[in-house]
């Protein structure tokens, strides 16, 4: 294998049904088992093959792919052997994603919290957020069908809080073809900024009354009844485009992942059961010879997952789906993760591999969210919502001795931060209303202030005005002349 040619090898590859163990082909669309209903993961039965290229080969490879101009490698699929490995390169979709850069907090940050912290921002992705890492790895999945099948027509269905919406009608608007999309989205619950995405890329868009839950019903029973590609987290093939983000954080570090801990907000569990999922083939592989330490974490508005792992004995956990408040984190705000069983199932792995202290949730509140968001972009970081949800749970965890200062923890920033700017706006004015259960702290607020009135202006000749104005600027900010 050389570095600027698409890989040689493929592998074979199935489904697996975490329910009952059942097995499927990948040529026909599955999204969950129709012997039990259990949701699937998708195993390379040649994956033993990859054992005869040793680590410091793997490392080597991935590095110098990293390098590449090759389009098919240049995104999710520079890990193509340990992606989906059935692929041809005619079929992968390349629209710059992945990828994305891991930025230190500034001095000044660490001080203030007594942590170590970086942001990996993936809202530097296409459509600003971590989901097009899927939908890359979903849409070359379809790509492949279309061409095997010569279907002539596929509609692409998904529920979705915004985030999904987005990375699915951009997708499917560049593939097009037999492709289209629709979104089904909560009605009063996106943001406008998330909103005009699936808008601008040409989606139907549907709103339906309630939650993403509410979204979730409506659009399993599209896919379990009509000839529709589902492309939430229950497809398979998007978590495998969503374990690159593991084998990127493993690059970064220069495949080092000693004294780091990853905090992923859990939302729907697909992102990450992908990063578990992830670490681990690069530690079966030799790749990495250390985990790092996963943290899951979830808003107490919306924390099914937090309250299983919060029982200490295994035989006594119980998993309940709950009703959920509204959050200001709302990719995150899932009372009933469809992924839940494929966290128990890698968690159970992480533990076995990295003891038990490698896979933890945390709970946080919605005040430590927004105050954890703003704070970090007021010091250089370009944080969403659930980016504030993942610096939220690395203090919280420093506040439990389970993290220590000398560890680097990498917070997972899955979106822009300007997806979510009617939050900062609510925040900085006080009108949240009162079920979000915020109360921002006005010390951090920001808004802009006016000079000089228009009727100023108006009376003002263009001269007077420039020394008025420039008078007041001075006055406001305390000049000193030169």
């Amino acid at each position: 294998m050389t570095a600027d040619l698409f890989p040689s090898y493929r592998g074979r590859m199935e489904y697996f049904c975490l329910g009952c163990g059942k097995r499927y082909p990948t040529d026909e669309l599955y999204y969950t088992c129709p012997e039990c209903g259990g949701v699937f993961l998708l195993d390379n039965l040649d994956f033993n093959e990859l054992k005869k290229t040793s680590g410091e080969q793997w490392r080597a490879l991935f590095d110098a792919r990293a390098a590449s101009k090759r389009t098919a490698l240049r995104g999710v699929f520079r890990f193509y052997e340990l992606m989906a490995p059935v692929l041809e390169e005619e079929d992968v979709v390349y629209l710059g994603e992945a990828n994305t850069p891991i930025v230190e907090s500034s001095p000044a940050l660490n001080a203030a919290t007594g942590l170590r912290t970086a942001y990996k921002n993936d809202g530097q992705n296409p459509s600003a957020s971590f989901k097009d890492r899927g939908m890359a790895c979903g849409f070359s999945y379809l790509r492949a069908l279309i061409r095997k099948h010569g279907w002539d027509q596929i509609l692409t269905v998904c529920a979705s809080t915004g985030d999904t919406s987005a990375a699915a009608a951009l997708y499917a608007s560049y593939v097009g073809g037999a492709i289209s999309s629709v979104v089904i989205l909560p009605h009063g619950k996106v943001t406008p900024a998330q909103l005009a995405q699936p808008l601008g890329s040409g989606a139907v868009v549907l709103e339906v009354p309630g939650v993403f839950d509410d979204c979730m019903k409506v659009v399993e029973h599209l896919a379990d009844n009509y000839r529709v590609a589902l492309l939430n987290s229950k497809n398979a093939w998007r978590i495998l485009g969503q374990e690159s983000y593991a084998f990127e954080v493993a690059q970064w570090f220069d495949w080092d992942l000693s004294g780091k801990c990853i905090f992923v907000p859990i939302g729907n569990a697909g992102n990450i059961t992908a990063i578990m999922a992830g670490f681990l083939k690069l530690l079966e592989l030799d790749i990495i010879t250390e985990l790092p330490r996963i943290f899951g974490v979830q808003s107490h508005h919306a924390d099914p997952v937090y309250r299983y792992y919060s029982v200490g004995d295994p035989k006594e956990r119980e998993y309940k789906p709950m009703t959920v408040s509204p959050s200001v984190a709302q990719a995150a705000m899932i009372g009933n993760p469809v992924s839940f069983p494929r966290v128990r199932h890698f968690a159970e792995k992480f533990e076995a591999a990295g003891g038990k202290r490698a896979f933890q949730v945390i709970q946080v509140t919605e005040q430590q969210i927004m105050d954890s968001m703003i704070q970090a972009n007021r010091n250089g970081h370009i944080a969403c919502t659930q980016g504030g949800e993942s610096f939220a749970g690395a203090k919280r965890a420093l506040e439990l001795g389970l993290v220590s200062a000398d560890e680097l923890c990498v917070l997972d920033s899955t979106a822009h931060q300007l997806k979510f700017v009617d939050f900062q706006t609510m925040y900085f004015e006080n009108t949240f209303p009162p079920a979000f259960e915020v109360e921002p702290d006005m010390s951090l607020a920001n808004s802009p202030a006016l000079v000089i009135s228009p009727e100023e202006k108006e009376r003002l000749s263009p001269e007077e005005y420039t020394r008025v104005t420039a008078d007041k600027v001075v006055a406001r900010l305390g000049l000193e002349k030169k």
